[in-house]
């Protein structure tokens, strides 16, 4: 059974749920656990080296995961390094969502302009291909 671990800070679209079910054959979407979200989407930015702070959500993956399990990977840049490099230690597969952007302007009565960004799913890749 693959499983698909999250580090990331929002919901998965039913796009990506199907492809992640369809394309990747992951059983299982994993979340992580309350604590360790709250620690994934709230980095401090005063801190020079993050490291540290993060090792507790690396030691979660490390007890969880299994080799060829996928991990869905978003965040602050610093820590999404981190963790992809942590990943491919584990010998999991850590991926990335793709997305094609969409840009509405409106041009609103007093002459001032609306703008409407749109996002949607097109695929996930692998980090380094």
């Amino acid at each position: 059974m693959r499983r698909v671990f999250l580090l990331f800070s929002h919901d998965l679209s039913p796009e990506q749920r199907q492809e992640l079910e369809e394309k990747w054959q992951a059983e299982e979407i994993v979340f992580l656990p309350e604590d360790l979200q709250h620690r994934w989407s709230n980095i401090p930015p005063h801190l020079e080296n993050i490291a540290p702070y993060l090792e507790p959500v690396f030691n979660w993956l490390a007890e969880e995961a299994k080799a060829q399990d996928l991990a869905l990977i978003h965040g602050d840049f610093g820590a999404v390094y981190l963790a992809v490099e942590r990943v491919f230690k584990l010998g999991l597969v850590p991926i990335y969502a793709t997305t094609r952007r969409e840009l509405h302007e409106r041009r609103l009565p007093d002459g001032s302009i609306r703008q409407e960004r749109i996002f949607k799913h097109v695929r996930f890749r692998i980090y380094g291909r």
